[in-house]
């Protein structure tokens, strides 16, 4: 391979704002795996945000793109997978598999598509050094009848519209909206973009914590719902304490730690076979590798509210953000039906299909 912007390449990233800024280009921001995507002739390359290859996890992403995208190129996107509809993460995560066999037999069941919102190169051409406006105006000319997999993020200069995207496209999967100068050059791995994402509040039943990594303190503290079957499901953690507020974890939830897990509500989070029927702490993850799942039980008796952005299916995508104790709240009162449901939105219609 041998072009004129060579892997591995960092992607340009985004700050965090609260409002969407004025004068930009606009775009919905995808709930995938983050792509910068490497084609010289025959050979194609999947780089992660990380550096690392993603191209052994999409074998039906590389034939397609061989065939879609123009010969020499680097191009930044998104790969993404969805189910009826929306977006779906989980779906998109079960890819990262070691055995081939799997991974070919899940890229038949549900193929995967990449979304495209930046040109790095084209040709002989390094382009990270032109404004944005060209480098969009390029990518759409190069890539806009490609067709599915292969999709051109729809993008505006209408913030009347990013606010109507805000609002709409979330129902579909996506994660809120990413603004961008338009005169800016790609920047690898600088905060020189702006993302606005959805946030909310959630009453939560604090069921355990983990220690900091550190080794003392609380690192995390694991969170939990009730579903319609008064079941205590686990939906995911609240994290990043001060290393003093670590410390005065611990001491304010010793009274609530249990001795064994055996009378925890999720005393069965050892066994493989009981995450299949349960959302519970410790599940095997593709990501961790040989990381460490204990947790410390607690007696699932205090509430606290916590700050989020979306839902992936009954679990928070992403880690939340401890707000405040409800001493107000009975753990029993923290269900689903307290979370807010977007209208429903099909991804069809964000990406211009028809049907």
């Amino acid at each position: 391979m041998d072009l004129p912007v060579m892997p591995p390449v960092k992607p340009m990233l985004a700050k965090s704002v609260t409002r969407i800024p004025p004068g930009m280009q606009y775009e919905a921001k995808w709930d995938g795996f983050r792509a910068l995507v490497f084609r010289d002739g025959p050979e194609l390359e999947l780089g992660s945000r990380t550096g690392k290859t993603l191209t052994r996890y999409f074998p039906e992403l590389v034939a397609a793109l061989l065939e879609r995208l123009p010969r020499r190129c680097v191009v930044d996107g998104e790969i993404v997978m969805a189910r009826e509809g929306r977006l779906d993460f989980e779906l998109l995560s079960e890819r990262i598999h070691p055995a081939a066999s799997r991974v070919r037999m899940l890229a038949e069941r549900n193929p995967a598509s990449l979304v495209a919102f930046d040109l790095l190169a084209l040709g002989d051409d390094n382009l990270t050094a032109r404004p944005l406006t060209e480098r969009r105006a390029l990518l759409e000319e190069e890539l806009g009848e490609a067709g599915p997999p292969l999709h051109v993020a729809p993008a505006t200069r209408d913030a009347e519209l990013a606010e109507r995207w805000f609002d709409q496209f979330e129902g579909a999967g996506l994660d809120g909206v990413v603004a961008k100068p338009l005169n800016l050059g790609y920047r690898p791995n600088e905060r020189v973009m702006y993302k606005i994402k959805h946030g909310r509040t959630a009453d939560c039943v604090v069921a355990g914590y983990r220690t900091h990594r550190g080794g003392t303190g609380v690192g995390s503290l694991l969170l939990g719902l009730y579903d319609d079957a008064g079941t205590l499901q686990h939906v995911g953690v609240c994290a990043a304490f001060t290393a003093r507020r670590r410390t005065e974890l611990i001491a304010e939830l010793e009274p609530l730690r249990l001795a064994s897990v055996a009378d925890h509500p999720w005393a069965a989070w050892g066994e493989a076979a009981a995450h299949e029927q349960a959302r519970l702490p410790g599940a095997p993850s593709r990501w961790s590798g040989t990381k460490d799942l204990s947790w410390v039980p607690l007696r699932p008796e205090r509430v606290c509210e916590v700050g989020y952005d979306h839902m992936e299916g009954t679990r928070f995508r992403h880690t939340t953000q401890f707000k405040r104790w409800r001493p107000d709240r009975t753990p029993e009162s923290c269900t689903y039906a307290q979370l807010a449901e977007p209208v429903r939105y099909d991804l069809g219609a964000v990406l211009g299909e028809e049907g």
